[in-house]
């Protein structure tokens, strides 16, 4: 789905998801650029407060919290404003179906794949930084993409990287993908150190400001493990072709080798406002005052192969795409569980890969066809999980 050189209206924008991390960034480019975008619709877990200042900010036609008991409070906080509010799961679901030619899907975890899913069935362009809707239903995800014409950009910085520099129309010359990981706060830590972890240690990353859930994947490096099972469905690539390796910095974002030597890659400071910036106004580029990226500043950028005794959830992850079906599913519901467990001080840190490994060994795997099999896999790896942190 390609757009004209110079748009002849504005470009309608919906935001899944617009009071975290990423939502807010979207948010800022967007009000950079009144000119260039108009917003249908606004959704949000249960931020009220947020979503209603955005929501006066940019005039949306529609707001949505997924959190029904939440829809009093919102109605009261626009009433007068006249946008239309809703609540609950289902209003959610019909905000990604209205009609934006450009969709956000920033809503954390499982809860993102359904609305993400009815924005796609509509064949709109969707930028992705839910990882978790194609490692949850990734062949399902393309498949319905395919079918409706539906154009997904990816927004994490790894996958967006590649995307910016993979010659997508000579697939075949790329020879490997390489998705670059700062390691997190426990890059250098030691297995005493990691087993005696506390939240705030593990939230506290070097480089990135993200939310609480992708800050605790990023210790665990999980977070790479997710990337990888979704560059796998991104780019058609095989697990053997998609390396890790930790680039402490976090100015190369990513790498596509090809078949003849040559290596391209990305570079940008860490700011994930890039990223979408550039999934926001694609096929152009948009400008924004980003940093800017000072190489003689910085002096060197350094590479290192990941500890997998430190790291284990990297094999954990391939073990999981290689196995197909439910697997993925498995993974990634266990591990929200036991990210969640952490957070609130019913598990260690270690354990949480220890959680995930055993989910995936209690639960067989098994083809997944449609929305609701995931669901029912899911829903079934969250209560294993949960069993399985009362004995940890």
């Amino acid at each position: 789905m390609m757009l004209p050189k110079t748009a002849l209206r504005p470009r309608s924008v919906t935001i899944l998801g617009s009071t975290g991390s990423v939502g807010c960034s979207t948010v800022d480019l967007i009000v950079r650029h009144p000119e260039r975008f108009e917003v249908e619709a606004l959704t949000a877990h249960r931020n009220v407060a947020l979503l209603a200042e955005q929501a006066h900010r940019l005039r949306p036609r529609m707001v949505a919290i997924a959190d029904p008991a939440l829809g009093p409070a919102l109605a009261e906080a626009l009433a007068g404003s006249g946008v239309e509010t809703g609540a609950g799961p289902a209003a959610v679901a019909e905000a990604a179906a209205r009609p934006a030619d450009w969709v956000m899907g920033a809503i954390v975890g499982a809860a993102g794949l359904a609305p993400t899913l009815a924005a796609i069935r509509r064949g709109a362009i969707v930028a992705l930084a839910n990882k978790e809707c194609l490692v949850c239903a990734g062949d399902l995800v393309i498949a319905e993409a395919r079918r409706a014409g539906a154009r997904l950009l990816p927004v994490d910085s790894e996958h967006n990287a590649v995307f910016q520099v993979l010659e997508e129309e000579r697939s075949e010359t790329v020879e490997r993908i390489i998705l670059t990981a700062s390691g997190g706060p426990f890059r250098s830590a030691s297995i005493e150190q990691m087993r005696n972890a506390t939240p705030a240690q593990a939230l506290a990353h070097p480089n990135w400001e993200m939310g609480a859930k992708i800050s605790i994947d990023s210790a665990t490096m999980m977070n790479k493990g997710l990337e990888l099972i979704e560059a796998h469905h991104l780019f058609a690539m095989p697990s053997e072709r998609i390396e890790i390796v930790v680039h402490p910095q976090s100015v190369v974002h990513s790498l596509v080798a090809y078949v003849d030597g040559s290596v391209l890659a990305q570079l940008g400071p860490p700011d994930m406002r890039t990223p979408i910036a550039y999934a926001l106004a694609w096929p152009e580029r948009m400008r924004w005052p980003a940093p800017r990226l000072d190489l003689a500043q910085l002096g060197a950028l350094t590479f290192q192969a990941p500890d997998p005794h430190r790291f284990p959830t990297l094999a954990i992850a391939r073990e999981a795409l290689a196995a197909g079906g439910a697997a993925p599913t498995v993974l990634n519901a266990a591990n929200e569980v036991a990210v969640e467990a952490f957070l609130t001080g019913r598990l260690g840190f270690l354990d949480i890969a220890r959680v995930v490994a055993a989910a995936l060994e209690r639960l067989p795997g098994r083809p997944l066809s449609s929305l609701a099999e995931v669901e029912a896999v899911d829903a079934e790896a969250r209560r294993v999980a949960e069993d399985l942190i009362g004995r940890f």
